[in-house]
């Protein structure tokens, strides 16, 4: 009898869930934010890294480390072709850089359909604000301008390139792309200087953080328009992006973009690993992700913090990163168009 126990604590001790907790006992798991610090990205990869170690056999430690730059490309490259493949590190990238990839951009050194999906906290629409204090008032102002209004982008891949581009492209409008900037904050700051008039982000960090608490209340922006295809009660009165290619008669073929170029509402804000980390390892992030997003003390942390907790599943987004790398050269040709400063 004392035999058999003794057998079976040994078979227990070695099972592949003990060897992950001896995996994890003890260490530390880095988590890249490819996003300057304080931006909602960075936010909720922060979120993230605050409950998850709970949730992981061994309890391993959480560190968060930013890596802005060029639209988040330059986490992205670290994360993917630098960073080991051992589960010990783990990233927050842009949900919509797939386009740099599709393009193919010399910087890009990711394959977006090979990245480990562990999953995505949040889905968010987009919207492009508009200083208030300046003459464009819609987009039908915007339509009409012999000068462009000046909106802020950190790069190419980016909703601060490829909505007023996409805008342009469906509704007539015209934009001037300011790009390079570090990060959303630097972004925000520009336009309060004047530099900047109009950013487009998504609806989720419009009402998540400062400056739009203030801006809010001192009316210092307006909303030119929202990307849902119904309108998000917070921005009530901003047409969708649907009800303006009605009312200016965009044709079918300028409208068959919107299903890609919306597809990083989708991904949201995707947290990834390298390619190439352990099933087990994966199996164990993904779970522990997705019990991370429904824990009670995360959920309440972020409802402190006004942010929206809507999880998808690594699952979900694997699968939907191999749909949206596979286009004609003809979507690509359009693509590249919304991409081009």
């Amino acid at each position: 009898m004392k035999m058999l126990s003794w057998l079976l604590l040994f078979l227990l001790w070695n099972s592949p869930a003990a060897a992950q907790v001896h995996f994890y006992q003890g260490k530390t798991i880095t988590v890249i934010s490819a996003a300057s610090a304080g931006s909602a990205y960075d936010l909720y990869a922060r979120l993230m890294a605050q409950f998850m170690g709970k949730h992981i056999p061994g309890n391993p430690n959480f560190i968060v480390q930013n890596m802005p730059g060029a639209g988040s490309i330059i986490g992205a490259n670290y994360i993917y072709g630098v960073a080991k493949a051992d589960g010990l590190l783990i990233g927050a990238i842009q949900p919509s850089i797939y386009f740099n990839q599709l393009l193919k951009q010399p910087e890009v050194k990711y394959d977006w359909s090979k990245f480990t999906w562990l999953g995505s906290s949040d889905k968010s629409d987009h919207l492009l604000y508009m200083r208030a204090d300046l003459p464009y008032k819609s987009l039908a102002d915007v339509r009409r301008a012999k000068d462009p209004p000046k909106c802020g982008s950190t790069g190419s891949g980016t909703s601060g390139t490829y909505l007023p581009k996409l805008l342009e492209e469906t509704l007539g409008t015209k934009f001037f792309i300011v790009s390079g900037y570090k990060g959303g904050a630097e972004i925000d700051l520009a336009t309060e200087r004047g530099e900047l008039h109009c950013r487009a982000l998504t609806i989720q960090a419009y009402h998540s953080r400062e400056p739009y608490h203030t801006w809010r209340k001192t009316g210092f922006a307006r909303i030119l328009i929202q990307t849902g295809k119904t309108r998000d009660p917070r921005i009530a009165d901003a047409p969708t992006i649907y009800e303006l290619m009605n009312e200016y008669k965009t044709p079918e073929s300028e409208r068959r973009l919107l299903p890609l170029v919306f597809a990083a509402s989708d991904f949201g804000r995707p947290i990834v690993a390298p390619p190439g980390v352990p099933p087990a390892r994966i199996k164990i992030l993904r779970e522990a992700f997705l019990k991370t997003m429904s824990d009670p003390e995360l959920l309440a942390e972020a409802k402190r913090k006004n942010l929206d907790i809507t999880p998808s599943s690594g699952e979900e987004l694997e699968a939907l990163a191999k749909q949206v790398m596979v286009q004609t050269p003809d979507v690509v040709a359009r693509v590249k168009i919304l991409m081009d400063q």
